[in-house]
């Protein structure tokens, strides 16, 4: 049986009875960090439902201990029994998150001398508020880690879809669907995604795309005009914008891509935002994007992303072609607004 020492001097007594009198005034949020983060510390709901209850007992400039009979208690959490309020409170307590502090006879309450001298028998929640910095940083690592999970799963849809795409019925990709119906560790939805990742590199052929489609005969001339040497295309860099689709013509061909943008895309920086957000979800590395940007123009790179999604399963490999033509040795033929043109005036269009 514990108890709350008197202090020596009444200038102690009455800056701890200031403390105990200062409830934070954030102790909603740090019990609402700790209901989040309950599964770190093996707490159950049942457990977050009594401590609720007893954080309701407490009263601005009361100090942070409990009074209320375990019968009060009881009735304010729902009608639990008393062994449950008892064993909730006793994990609290080997948590180091409740201190108890019983009178002689287990009652529950206050005393004080006419000098400030202060005693409390009760359930202490001091413990609790001064661990407010570590329940609040759990939470929010939790948070992190969930909204990492959501990202990986969304990529792992993704690249079963490709699987699907190339091979129906695949048990790869079915046995990987029944592995991602549980919750996944960060760590398990990467080992996924890598292994994703691999199969489609096996499963894909030559990276050589290109779109082609039924053209009149002068577009043969057109296809030799933009497969100059490196030399002539840089001489005429300075061109290179008009051969850029408007923002217009882009997002009403492109209506795969646009589905997904949150707002309207009016401009090129709209674009090239949404663009760098499709990516990552098509298997495209943030670190080949960027290097993209850099060498083809962001403007380029985002026409790719859109015009990539827009063909959807006649590409077997985004990540593959993305870097051919932004990249690869299809730098040079690879021209936006040409192949909008095409996709905008023709019912088919064959990789």
């Amino acid at each position: 049986m514990a108890f709350t020492q008197v202090s020596a001097s009444s200038s102690g007594a009455r800056k701890r009875d200031r403390q105990e009198n200062c409830t934070p005034p954030d102790i909603w949020t740090v019990f609402r960090a700790l209901r989040d983060a309950r599964s770190a510390f093996g707490l159950k709901p049942g457990h977050i439902q009594t401590l609720q209850a007893l954080l309701s007992f407490l009263r601005p400039g009361q100090g942070d201990t409990v009074f209320a009979s375990n019968l009060e208690i009881c009735r304010r959490i729902g009608g639990v029994d008393e062994r449950t309020l008892r064993r909730h409170i006793d994990r609290f307590v080997d948590l180091g998150m409740i201190a108890r502090h019983d009178s002689p006879n287990r009652k529950r309450y206050r005393v004080s001398s006419r000098n400030g001298q202060v005693i409390s028998f009760g359930l202490s929640l001091s413990p609790l508020l001064r661990r407010a910095g570590e329940f609040l940083n759990a939470a929010a690592e939790l948070e992190e880690a969930r909204r990492d999970q959501v990202f990986l799963r969304k990529q792992i849809l993704v690249g079963l879809a490709h699987i699907d795409s190339i091979e129906p019925g695949s048990a790869f990709a079915e046995s990987t669907r029944r592995t991602i119906r549980r919750k996944l560790a960060v760590a398990e939805y990467r080992c996924l995604l890598d292994q994703i990742t691999g199969h489609l590199g096996q499963m894909s052929t030559v990276v050589d795309v290109m779109i082609t489609t039924k053209l009149p005969a002068n577009d043969g001339q057109i296809v030799r005009h933009l497969s100059k040497s490196e030399k002539d295309r840089k001489e005429s860099e300075g061109a290179e914008n008009d051969l850029l689709p408007s923002v217009q013509m882009l997002t009403a061909v492109c209506q795969e891509a646009t589905a997904f943008a949150p707002a309207a895309l009016r401009t090129w920086d709209d674009i090239e935002r949404h663009a760098q957000n499709l990516a990552p979800m098509m298997g495209i590395q943030p670190g080949t994007f960027h290097e993209a940007s850099r060498r083809v123009g962001s403007k380029r790179t985002a026409a790719a992303v859109f015009i990539l999604l827009q063909l959807g399963t006649r590409i077997r490999n985004y990540a593959a072609y993305f870097h051919s033509v932004t990249l690869g040795k299809k730098v040079a033929t690879f021209r936006p607004a040409t192949i909008l043109e095409r996709l905008s005036t023709s019912t088919s269009v064959h990789v």
